[in-house]
Parts: C-alpha cells; sequence; structure tokens
C-alpha cells in the first residue's frame, strides 16, 4: 500500500516576488490551498507571483481551474504569474493537452524564475 504525500502551499517574499511552492496531490480536496494562495498574493500586491510546480506530482481539472483562475486575476490585477519547473510528467501533460501551457509564464525552475524576474 503506497501512501499519498502530503499536499502542500507554502507562500514567501523574495526579492520583491511572492512565491507560491506548491507540492503533492492536487484534487477538488486540495482546491481551497491554491485559492487562499491567490487571495494573499491579491493582498499583497506584487508585480510578479512565481508558482514553483516542482514538487506536484498530480493535478486535475480542479487543479487546472485553480491555475487558470491565477493567470486571470493577476492578468486583471496587471501582475505577472509565472510557473515554475520542472514539471512533473502529469502535470505537463494536463497543461498540453489542455492548449493551457502556451497561455502561461514559465521558468525552467524556481532559482531561474527569481533571477528573471525579481525587482531588487
Amino acid at each position: 500500500m503506497t501512501t499519498r504525500p502530503p499536499t502542500r502551499v507554502r507562500i514567501h517574499e523574495e526579492r520583491g516576488v511572492f512565491v507560491v511552492v506548491a507540492s503533492g496531490d492536487f484534487d477538488a480536496d486540495e482546491r481551497d490551498l491554491l485559492l487562499s494562495a491567490w487571495d494573499e498574493a491579491d493582498e499583497r500586491n506584487l508585480p510578479v507571483t512565481v508558482l514553483d510546480l516542482s514538487g506536484v506530482t498530480f493535478g486535475d481539472s480542479s487543479f487546472l481551474d485553480s491555475l487558470l483562475r491565477a493567470r486571470h486575476r493577476h492578468l486583471t490585477g496587471g501582475r505577472r504569474l509565472v510557473l515554475a519547473g520542472p514539471l512533473h510528467h502529469g502535470v505537463e501533460l494536463l497543461l498540453t493537452v489542455t492548449g493551457t501551457l502556451p497561455h502561461f509564464e514559465t521558468g525552467a525552475s524556481l532559482t531561474d524564475a527569481l533571477r528573471n524576474n525579481a525587482s531588487t
């Protein structure tokens, strides 16, 4: 019997960038974790949010909906959202098959995304 890794969302600010680090499997049960992060991103109103997806091992349609909502909220607020990888195969497949991957800015890693988007 395999156990599911814990699903986590951690947030912090680094070099003028709002950083969301997600890990684990995301389905409808974990939806509120990301939605809370987007509320915090709106409140802090930093010009860039980097979402580190390197630790996300699974995402379903509710996960995709959370990403699309984040994209919309950031665009509407005049802010940028960058997805940082490397993306797990299943997450990359979800974004590719649905045709949504080209609609997101991406970074090879959290380090690269921060280097390319830091405000200091």
